[in-house]
Parts: structure tokens; sequence; C-alpha cells
């Protein structure tokens, strides 16, 4: 054998080891690779925590609210506010706890609900007219349900604007919803939680003239002294409700207080109860040009104050400066409005008005006479 073949044949020998590093590289690299965390990141345990936690706040507030709510409304720590009730024949649980929660005599109708049923009161409620207070606990709520309420109409009843408490009464008496007796009784001793009465002056004849808001209402007509102090407290309700916010920041804002503005407003009415808001603010204007005076007497001057019969002659603004000690009738919203807001830059000091109740605006006395005197001529002089 040539030396030449042996050589051939060791170039053509080849042992190629590259697939077999190659596996075993592999391997290695496999076996090398540490093994995957099972651990988030902290950043991302982090913001779970922070919701759970959050969460569970939120869980304990709801169940602590839930469970205030029902403290309250259970114990009945609420206002000492009387809420009459007509509970309709034939209503059920369901509806019974729905229409307290609507006239605010409960917080939750699912509450008295479920109380009504674990006490076993449900199937013994009646209907009836009932006299709620918003301080009343379930038990009290419960008991008084389970014996019928005080059969008795409700009566329509309308209330004029410019009515003084003598017609008031006279009209409950009319209609059967107390005697004006109940009422006046029920309107001198009787205790009303408003904030307003606090600031009425001691001097005033009756404490509450003027307070009682005129609109239409509906009373319950079985009599009492009861019934009559229900009456009055919806009244007082409605002025509360009509003499908002804003009307009482106004008026502060000028420097006078609700009882202030009650009693020149109830003035207005009596001058110009049947005339438009701008008539009534110019009617106002006058007033406020009076009491601005510096020259002469604060007189307001005006007729209607000289006949009202209590007082002592202490409402007549003819002969005392000033606003009188207090209201002398319920005066509208229009009048209560345009006292807070009379008519601006308005300089007239009288007014008169002729019997088709046009008015008459003059800026000094003599021009003022000069337009009486003009009316009488003409057969026009009210």
């Amino acid at each position: 054998m040539s030396n030449k073949n042996v050589d051939n044949k060791s170039d053509t020998f080849e042992f190629d080891t590259t697939p077999f590093f190659e596996s075993l590289d592999n391997a290695m690299d496999k076996n090398e690779q540490p093994e995957r965390s099972n651990k988030k990141p902290a950043k991302k345990t982090w913001r779970k925590t922070l919701i759970w936690a959050l969460s569970l706040l939120l869980v304990i507030f709801v169940i602590s609210y839930a469970g205030l709510i029902f403290a309250f409304d259970f114990l009945g720590l609420g206002e000492s506010k009387d809420v009459d009730v007509s509970i309709p024949k034939g209503a059920t649980t369901f509806q019974i706890a729905r229409q307290l929660e609507d006239e605010g005599v409960i917080r939750s109708a699912l509450y008295f609900r479920l109380f009504s049923k674990l006490k076993g009161y449900d199937s013994d409620f009646k209907y009836g007219v009932y006299v709620f207070s918003q301080d009343m606990s379930y038990e009290t709520i419960a008991r008084k349900l389970t014996t019928e309420g005080e059969v008795a109409e409700a009566v329509k009843v309308v209330i004029p604007e410019g009515a003084t408490i003598d017609e008031i009464a006279k009209k409950l008496e009319e209609y059967g919803v107390c005697t004006a007796k109940e009422f006046r009784k029920a309107l001198r001793h009787e205790d009303y939680n408003y904030d307003f009465i606090k600031d009425i002056p001691e001097d005033v004849y009756y404490r509450l003239e003027g307070y009682l808001y005129p609109d239409t209402y509906e009373f319950y007509n079985y009599g009492g002294e009861e019934c009559a102090h229900r009456a009055i407290d919806k009244m007082l309700a409605n002025f509360e409700e009509k003499f908002d916010y804003n009307l009482q920041k106004a008026a502060a804002d000028r420097g006078y207080t609700i009882h202030d503005i009650t009693t020149m407003a109830s003035i207005i009415e009596m001058e110009a109860s049947s005339a438009p808001y701008e008539e009534k603010q110019r009617v106002s204007a006058v007033f406020f040009n009076r009491l601005a005076w510096t020259s002469e007497p604060n007189l307001l001057g005006s007729s209607p104050t000289a006949e009202y019969p209590y007082g002592n002659g202490k409402y007549n603004t003819n002969k005392y400066t000033g606003l009188p000690p207090g209201p002398m009738c319920s005066p509208s919203i229009d009048s209560i409005k345009a006292t807070v807001e009379p008519m601006q830059n308005f300089d007239a000091c009288y007014f008169v008005t002729d019997k088709e109740n046009k008015f008459y605006y003059n800026n000094s006395y003599e021009a003022h006479k000069s337009t009486i005197a003009d009316l009488k001529s003409k057969g026009l002089w009210a």
C-alpha cells in the first residue's frame, strides 16, 4: 500500500463533534438556568395589599354606617318633631313602612319591616290617622300602629294672604280643625322648634302673628289643642321653607333680621295686597326711604297699622317711629321678597292709591297733598 493511499484515507476520515458539543452546551445551559420564582415583584405585591386594605376599610365603613343608621332609627334618636300620617285601610306592612320613610318618621323602611316581622307586629297594624314624632323608637311606632288611629277626615283650609291671627283662628274653628280658644292657647303656650321664633321680641301681642304662612293646607278635623298645635306647626314649617337661606342672607346683608323683614312685609301686604310684585317693590322702597330720614321723624305713616286692635297703639306707625313691634298679618312670599329687594333708585317717600287701586308716588309732602286733592276733585279718592 502506497503512502499516497494512506494519506488520502486520512484526509477523508473526519469525526464531526459539533452536534455533540452543542447538545452538551444546551444541557449545561438548562441545568445552570435558575429556577423561575413564583414571587411577584414587590411593587405589584404592594398594590395588591393596598387594594385589599382599602376594600376592607370600605366594607367596615358600610357595615358601620348601616349599623349606625339602624341604631339611630331603632332607638328613635331624631328630632322631636310631630308628623301627621294617615294610614289607608288595607295598607300592607311594606306600604306602611315606605309611607313612614317618605314622611320622615323613620330612616329605613327595610329595617322597620325586619323589626316588625321579628317582633310579630306586622300582622296587627291598623289604619287611621296617627301622630308620630321623629324621635320615636321602632317599638313605640309599632305599638302605636297596633291600635286603630283616630278616625278623622282631612279638610282643605285656605289661609288667605294678609290673614290675621284672629281670622285664622275663626277659619280653623269653622272647618272643625279646632276651636278658636284652643288655637290661641296653643299659639301662646306651646313650644315650636324653629330658630326664627327665638328672635321674636317679647313686646309683640301675638307671638306668632305674621309667621303662619298663608297657603292651602290639609288639616285633620277631630279637634283639640293637640290638633291646633299641629296646624300651627305645619304653617310655621311652610314659613321656614319659603323664607329660605337666600332670603335670610339677603336680609342679613342689608342689616335686617327675619323679624324685621316679616314685620315690614306685613305692612306692605296690608297696603298693596292685590298689587303686582313690582308695585310692592316701589311701596317697599318708599317705606325704607322713610326709615332713612335724618331731617324728620322716621314715621312710616301707614294707615292700616293704625287699625291693628292690639298693642295699645304701639303698632300705629303714624305715631311711633321705625318699625312696629311685630307683623300685623301673614304676608305673602311676594311681599317678603319685595321687602328684601325694594325697587332700586326709587326716591319717592310718599304714595297714595285711588278707588281703582292705582298707585301715585311723590317725593315731597306738598306734592303728595296735591295728588290727594286732585283725586278728591275727580271722585277717585278711596
